[in-house]
């Protein structure tokens, strides 16, 4: 799962190093590419992302994104 969560990061934006451990995603995607990434994690791995999980403390890693999915699956 990991590896395609940095899959799709890459995809979006792939200027970002999706394997930095100081990325924060919330930080440095621009809107749009959140918007971007919120509809191919849903699509991929068929989960809802709900308002309630559109937090930065979901959208700062790979890491806190793996557990999202892993929570709503």
């Amino acid at each position: 799962m990991r590896d395609k969560v940095i899959e799709i990061i890459n995809m979006i934006s792939p200027a970002v190093d999706a394997e930095d451990e100081n990325l924060n995603i919330s930080e440095d995607f621009d809107s749009m590419d959140i918007i971007a990434l919120i509809a191919e994690l849903e699509d991929t791995f068929d989960i809802e992302i709900t308002m309630e999980e559109k937090t930065e403390e979901n959208f700062e890693n790979v890491d806190t994104l793996v557990k999202m999915i892993e929570r709503l699956q």
